[in-house]
């Protein structure tokens, strides 16, 4: 097995007495013997009791089942089939616009500013090793920025023609039902004009990626398009990053999908079999649940290094904020980029109101550790007596520093420790946290599946727009 991501609780704990302390393992074998029924449950088909309705715990054996397959089923295995259809896309299009909202999308965009060239867009073809670029669409209404984007895909068309892949562009659209408003109208704008430019190659040019049944699946059949994956049923849009939602663009930017897999199964079986003093699930969902109860803590702050982890953040705001927000409980995440909010949020979380628990997401080593800062016979910014530290060991300075800052005052903090930003530790760490957070779930006394908050809203604007639109309270008197 290879390196795990570790979860160091020292920091937190000594702002505790000895008898909060002593409650950190309370409930935690009963819930995670509670997730682990869920997975077998959820796998076997079987109906959720009426606290768990729904019951979303697919995700926790998909990899498994996945790498099983790959084993089992060679060529024709899904790993397969997804990984074919990447490479026709690499080969036939430089542009691939993925259309989705939620979990349809966060989970990939986490892992492309995670691992990609973060000016992977800007680089030519042949700098990009064939790789297309990479666009979102349909994850926010704004007119604005829809415009921009067909803009900039029909000024591509104009200037590389419509026959070689340089003016192609592709779309993966992303949709369980099919029936969520933002991505469905970034869709049909973005299908007319796919439509309009490469008429005799749309079927080759949309993947959908939909449930087994709904709008989406039903217009994917109609249309013929060449290529259709499935969303298992029993894994939630938020736990869906480890399907096809994810696996399909990975695969397209150049991601090891394999290695991204491998990592999660071997969180699962981590969580499955490590005792409680080395097990990462365990030790992450344990110190934010007693630090809520004993302490208050209602605001989860992570706190990501360096720049490559900020859309991780974001996505695990989703996972937390719309498993545990509900029935007047829950956690609030924050997402912080670091140093950069050092110098708006730091002083907040050193001195502000004792109600947060920040969790530092470590990357590990840097992929440019031999940058130096580079000395100059002009010194008038005084940077020559850093002249022998990279950029790297600023950022390690910078963490210990805040450490100790925080730790001074007492303000509790964890550290999640990456042993680098690879597929296979990223696939560990979304596996990590979506397990931690169902297990945080059962020590609550929650459902972490589900998300009727989101449904009330889009019931809510669907109506106002079918009267004809909202009422802005502008009426004359």
């Amino acid at each position: 097995m290879s390196e795990l991501i570790t979860c160091d609780l020292h920091a937190a704990l000594k702002t505790l007495p000895e008898p909060d302390r002593a409650a950190l393992e309370a409930g935690l074998p009963e819930a995670r013997e509670a997730v682990l029924q869920d997975a077998r449950r959820a796998a076997e088909g079987c109906t959720a009791s009426p606290q768990k309705q729904p019951l979303d715990a697919a995700f926790i054996d998909w990899p498994d089942r996945l790498l099983q397959d790959m084993k089992e089923n060679g060529a024709d295995s899904l790993i397969a089939q997804i990984e074919r259809c990447a490479t026709r896309l690499q080969q036939t299009v430089d542009t691939v616009v993925v259309i989705g909202i939620g979990g349809s999308y966060m989970g990939m965009r986490a892992l492309f500013e995670a691992l990609a060239d973060p000016f992977h867009n800007e680089r030519t073809r042949e700098e990009r090793g064939g790789i297309p670029r990479l666009y979102f669409a349909g994850w926010n209404v704004d007119s604005d920025r829809q415009q921009a984007l067909l803009d900039l895909l029909e000024n591509r068309v104009r200037r590389c023609g419509s026959d070689g892949p340089a003016g192609r562009t592709a779309l993966i659209v992303i949709s369980k039902s099919g029936g969520t408003l933002e991505p469905a109208i970034a869709f049909r704008n973005l299908r007319a004009f796919v439509e309009r430019h490469f008429s005799s190659d749309v079927q080759d040019l949309i993947v959908p990626v939909t449930g087994t049944t709904g709008r989406l699946r039903t217009l994917a059949e109609q249309a013929g398009f060449r290529d259709v994956f499935s969303i298992p049923e029993g894994i939630g849009g938020r736990f869906s990053v480890l399907t096809a939602v994810g696996l399909l663009p990975a695969a397209v930017s150049g991601i090891n999908i394999r290695r991204l897999l491998q990592g999660a199964a071997e969180m699962t079986e981590h969580f499955r079999s490590a005792p409680f003093e080395h097990n990462a699930v365990l030790r992450h969902a344990a110190i934010g649940h007693l630090l809520e109860r004993q302490r208050g803590l209602t605001i989860r702050v992570l706190s990501t290094w360096g720049s490559h982890l900020e859309a991780v953040g974001l996505w695990y705001d989703q996972l937390l904020a719309e498993s545990l927000g509900k029935q007047e409980r829950g956690a609030t995440p924050i997402t912080g980029v670091n140093t950069r909010d050092l110098h708006s949020r730091g002083q907040q979380h050193q001195e502000g109101r004792r109600d947060k628990l920040i969790v530092n997401l470590l990357p590990g080593p840097p992929r440019h550790p031999t940058q130096k800062i580079p000395l100059r016979e002009d010194d008038a910014d005084d940077l020559n007596r850093f002249a022998r530290h990279s950029p790297a060991s600023v950022l390690e300075a910078a963490i210990a520093g805040t450490s100790q800052a925080y730790a001074a005052d007492a303000r509790p903090t964890v550290d999640l420790k990456l042993p680098g930003i690879t597929p296979h530790s990223l696939g560990q760490l979304f596996q990590l946290l979506m397990l931690s957070t169902v297990v945080e779930g059962e020590l609550i006394g929650i459902n972490p599946y589900g998300q009727p908050g989101v449904e009330a809203y889009k019931k809510n604007m669907i109506d106002i727009l079918l009267r004809g639109g909202a009422d802005t309270g502008d009426s004359e008197t």
